[in-house]
């Protein structure tokens, strides 16, 4: 995750956010059973956003190595079940 966020030149307030986002998740079994890459490009993804360092799905999928459908769908996933809540 810490390789994904440099490469996407995020800052380390995103990293953390991204880190808390997984711990719940994973603390929620929202993890099991999915791809830990995926989920965590998500989780960056959604941090990037959430600190106001957008960046697009397609600059994330790129960077982590996945598709931006499986982005698309752990974000779904994320922020349903946590609860959280994305200005667009």
């Amino acid at each position: 995750m810490q390789r994904f966020c440099s490469e996407l030149k995020l800052s380390g307030e995103v990293q953390s956010k991204a880190a808390e986002i997984l711990k719940d998740a994973s603390e929620k079994e929202l993890t099991s059973g999915r791809g830990p890459t995926g989920v965590a490009a998500a989780a960056i993804y959604i941090s990037s956003i959430l600190c106001n360092e957008r960046r697009t799905q397609r600059e994330v999928a790129d960077v982590a190595g996945v598709t931006e459908v499986t982005i698309r769908n752990r974000y779904k996933e994320l922020t349903e079940k946590l609860g959280i809540v994305i200005q667009l």
